[in-house]
């Protein structure tokens, strides 16, 4: 399915080119010229992400904001002005704006921004799915009765309800930022914002900017000021994940902001305070990244105030029924799917399986398998093949299993992908590969 894209903007040329550009990028765009219309359209189409501009004939795009996201609070908005304005810039996002960008300057960035708007969309679809559903962040959700596990529980629970920093440590996939959103949710600071960032996925610039981040003109593209995540999580949690990935620069502005709860935005002379607390993930070891000269060890024994070890899947297989059921639940509330029947042989086919990719790659399988059980029932033969579990044995039922996985996703390629566990390209070379359209 498409994603669906509301433009609101009483300048009809901009209007024209800006459905232009975004109908040939795949999205189907409405197009509106007031507030009042625009409100016509939310109401009559099922709409994702709304562009609207700050100067309306009827009504200012900053306080529209918070009409719009009262009434559908999972639609995303980016507002657009002529004129850059900090105050309205910041009001704008209080009022739950995505973003806040100046016409003209951002032409080459629309694209990628609707792109992350989009990506923000589907989380928050997500979550509204999740909560009715009644799948909670607390430590309900933290599931395993394996001797290793419950130690792991039981640590954080009791460090939970002190402010201390914790270091998450363990294999990828093994739940670390489920523990940590446990630990944020029975905190004293539940109330405050949980902002996360992998720091791997990001090049220094851009983990920076993300991190502590920037005034306007600090860089090429930095075109009105933004707030980083340490200011966002000011009297909640902040959690680092992958935190040994960060470079050794970015390390020594960190360990000052945990001393002193101080910091300095890029491009800016002022001293900038947050209150948060802290909680950073690794599945490298910090002491010997240390040793090698990799990590600073100032940083790792202030992040090693209070470590919890999360052990593998492998290590806790008794532990793998109860994850199934989980997720299967999860997945059939998603999907609408009822009174779905397991076999025992699906249940032994998972123990069996060494799960290189832990509860991560457990719970991406059984996502797949509900995709392509047949007759409400899943059995061994939903499962791939232990050594390829992951990878979700493209190899053997390739091309049948292409064509499910986009029938699921209603054509979506990037889900499929995902899905699938393969990169955007490699998916449209199979596409072309089966000659599948």
């Amino acid at each position: 399915m498409k994603n669906k894209i509301l433009i609101i903007d009483d300048e009809l040329k901009l209007l024209k080119l800006l459905g232009m550009i975004l109908s040939n990028e795949g999205y189907d765009v409405f197009q509106a010229s007031s507030a009042r219309s625009g409100i016509n359209m939310l109401g009559n189409h099922s709409i994702d992400l709304v562009l609207c501009d700050v100067r309306l004939p009827d009504a200012f795009g900053v306080d529209f904001v918070k009409e719009i996201k009262t009434k559908y609070p999972h639609i995303e908005i980016i507002l657009m002005t002529a004129y850059g304005n900090i105050p309205d810039g910041v009001q704008a996002m209080r009022n739950g704006a995505y973003d806040y960008i100046v016409k003209g300057d951002d032409n080459e960035k629309i694209i990628p921004l609707v792109s992350k708007a989009l990506e923000k969309v589907k989380d928050n679809i997500r979550n509204q799915q999740e909560d009715k559903a009644g799948f909670k962040t607390d430590f309900s959700s933290v599931l395993g009765k394996s001797e290793s596990f419950l130690y792991a529980k039981m640590l954080a629970e009791k460090v939970a309800h002190t402010d201390t920093a914790v270091l998450l440590t363990g294999e990828t996939g093994t739940g670390k930022e489920v523990f940590a959103q446990a630990i944020h949710h029975e905190s004293s600071r539940r109330n405050g914002l949980f902002m996360a960032v992998n720091c791997s996925a990001f090049g220094k610039e851009v983990l920076e900017s993300e991190l502590f981040g920037h005034k306007k003109g600090a860089f090429t593209g930095a075109v009105s000021d933004k707030k980083g995540l340490i200011e966002e999580a000011q009297n909640g949690t902040l959690f680092l994940d992958e935190i040994g990935e960060m470079p050794l620069e970015l390390q020594s502005k960190m360990l000052r902001v945990l001393e002193s709860g101080e910091f300095i935005k890029m491009g800016d002379t002022k001293i900038s305070k947050s209150n948060f607390r802290l909680i950073a993930a690794t599945n490298r070891n910090l002491k010997e990244e240390s040793r090698l000269g990799n990590f600073r060890e100032d940083l790792y024994f202030r992040l090693n105030v209070f470590e919890i070890h999360l052990p593998p899947l492998r290590e806790r297989k008794e532990d793998i029924r109860d994850l199934a059921n989980f997720f299967i639940g999860k997945f059939s509330a998603k999907m609408n799917l009822k009174n779905i029947k397991i076999t025992p042989d699906f249940y032994k086919k998972l123990e069996n399986n060494p799960w290189k990719g832990n509860i991560r790659e457990l719970k991406n399988t059984l996502e797949r398998s509900l995709i392509l059980m047949e007759n409400n029932q899943l059995s061994a033969d939903n499962l791939p093949h232990s050594e390829s579990m992951n990878s979700f044995a493209m190899s053997s039922v390739e091309k049948e299993h292409i064509l499910k996985v986009l029938q699921y996703t209603k054509g979506n390629k990037a889900e499929a992908a995902r899905l699938l566990d393969i990169g955007i390209a490699t998916l449209y070379r199979k596409l072309e590969e089966y000659h599948l359209k």
